[in-house]
């Protein structure tokens, strides 16, 4: 038995629906304005360059349906997004073959502290003070690709409060799921556990304490988050 000098944390995990076992996680991938309405609100030119990635931690998915208001922050944004959960790996997958190591697709919120986001920015820093808190990534269960296939078109939405926010289609995505995969494999090599959240449709905004988001992906249900 391992002997450690406290104990060891938990293991995250999600849940898979339709089953008693859990997702377990390794690494949380994210892609960067993925979408072109997206990239052109956040001031940026949308045109197809190569993607690029930030990441959050793997206990900053949270399943419980409650989004804790972040510290440091005056601006925390919503950002609805497909999560690809890999059951295998390796480097230098080819797109042809990356969807033989999908596990899985969920709804996810990448919750963004904007100002501190902003501020990193402005000076050349890497996103993480704004990407990475706790809770920073409420998500809902998983379903497996034997359940709802390898979702590439269907809705995308969010709303607060009952008002539409985000509005989208996974088919504008400016990179596709199997391209993802097999560009982000030749950096780093991917394995079962690994996850990546795909970006995220126009009409990022703010939420407050009180606020209730709701998020839906065509064919993955919806998930509900109270920010508390």
């Amino acid at each position: 038995m391992t002997d450690y000098p406290f104990p060891a944390p938990p293991q995250p995990v999600l849940p898979i629906v339709g089953s008693d076992q859990l997702f377990p996680l390794r690494r949380v991938y994210c892609v960067g304005r993925n979408y072109a309405a997206h990239a052109r609100e956040m001031g940026h030119d949308p045109e197809r360059e190569p993607p690029f990635f930030f990441q959050k931690n793997p206990d900053s998915l949270d399943t419980s349906g409650r989004f804790p208001y972040p510290v440091k922050t005056a601006d925390v944004h919503h950002e609805v997004e497909l999560l690809v959960a890999l059951g295998a790996g390796g480097r230098d997958i080819a797109a042809g073959d990356a969807l033989d190591a999908v596990f899985g697709y969920a709804i996810a919120l990448d919750m963004t502290r904007r100002d501190l986001q902003g501020a990193a920015k402005k000076l050349g820093r890497p996103w993480e003070i704004g990407k990475a808190f706790e809770s920073a990534a409420p998500t809902g269960p998983v379903y497996t690709s034997k359940q709802v296939g390898h979702p590439a078109a269907g809705r995308v939405a969010l709303t607060v409060n009952g008002t539409l926010r985000q509005e989208g289609d996974l088919a504008d995505m400016i990179w596709r799921v199997p391209e993802i995969i097999a560009y982000l494999s030749t950096y780093f090599t991917l394995a079962p556990g690994d996850v990546i959240l795909t970006g995220t449709p126009a009409g990022v905004g703010p939420v407050v304490a009180g606020d209730r988001m709701r998020g839906e992906i065509a064919g993955l249900g919806a998930l509900d988050v109270a920010v508390v």
